[in-house]
């Protein structure tokens, strides 16, 4: 059986990928190499030749991806924070720019703090902040099932592996009476919500694959953000915080939506790493 370079696979790989529109070819075709060696991809320069069946396992996923499958739905694995979460069919797939929430969070709060985390999805923020702080109490809320479940399964997966169990609720967040035995006594409140408007034009990855209600949030896209803001006043104690992501449309609408709440204060919108706002904070007094 002759052996092919690895490298000419993935380069060919980046190629198919470059040609349909995908926006880091060299990363994906590299990420998904690695998940057919069952290696990191730090790892991949150190394998020069590879058999036939894993170049065409190779291809077989790339073709996939051409499609626009989402990445992770071929590897079922996100990451945020440092833990590995998994994801497919049904839950939103946690995005980088997420990582400056929790980089935020995690400089607002001192020993064993009362976390809880709104549309918590795959759970992800909340096992992050639950990996880094072993103890801190932490809540995560989900209303819908399918995702709920990626959150049940990513959460016992995270527990086995020796991290502080987080307590998760089926539950709408616009809800009035919400976590209601929670209020005034949560020291950070973080939220990802469905942000984008209605009709704004995304990515195939999304429009064909995140479920619609984790990611648009109404006309302007503020129905969820509108109640959590409240939510969070409610349930914040004097001196607590609250994050809440945002589209990059929202800058302005979203720290105002803040600062008309008279208990919170210290209201700030932060931009992520492409400098577009990206979440804002504020403080309860």
């Amino acid at each position: 059986m002759t052996r092919h370079p690895l490298r000419l696979a993935v380069l060919e790989a980046e190629r198919m990928l470059a040609a349909a529109g995908v926006d880091s070819p060299r990363v994906d075709a590299e990420l998904l190499a690695a998940h057919v060696l069952g290696v990191d991809r730090s790892r991949l320069p150190l394998i020069p030749l590879v058999d036939p069946p894993v170049v065409e396992a190779l291809h077989q996923l790339v073709r996939k991806r051409v499609k626009r499958i989402p990445l992770q739905h071929l590897t079922g694995t996100a990451h945020l924070g440092g833990v590995d979460l998994d994801v497919g069919p049904g839950v939103f797939i946690p995005r980088p720019e997420t990582e400056l929430v929790l980089v935020w969070a995690l400089s607002k709060v001192d020993k064993s703090p009362l976390v809880v985390d709104l549309c918590t999805g795959s759970g992800a923020l909340a096992l992050a902040v639950a990996h880094h702080l072993p103890d801190a109490v932490v809540h995560a809320v989900e209303r819908d099932p399918a995702a709920l479940a990626w959150a049940r399964r990513n959460a016992d997966a995270r527990r086995e592996a020796g991290d502080t169990p987080i307590v998760l609720h089926a539950g709408d967040v616009t809800a009035p009476d919400i976590l209601s035995d929670l209020d005034g006594s949560v020291d950070l409140v973080l939220c990802n919500p469905p942000y984008v408007p209605e009709g704004t034009a995304v990515q195939p990855e999304v429009s064909d694959h995140d479920p619609h209600a984790a990611v648009f949030g109404g006309d302007d896209g503020l129905d969820v953000i509108r109640p959590v803001i409240a939510l969070a006043a409610r349930l914040l104690k004097p001196g607590g915080h609250v994050a809440i992501e945002h589209d990059d449309t929202h800058g302005e609408s979203v720290p105002a939506l803040l600062a008309s709440r008279r208990v919170l204060t210290d209201v700030e919108d932060h931009r992520d790493l492409a400098g577009r706002p990206r979440f804002a904070t504020a403080r309860r007094v």
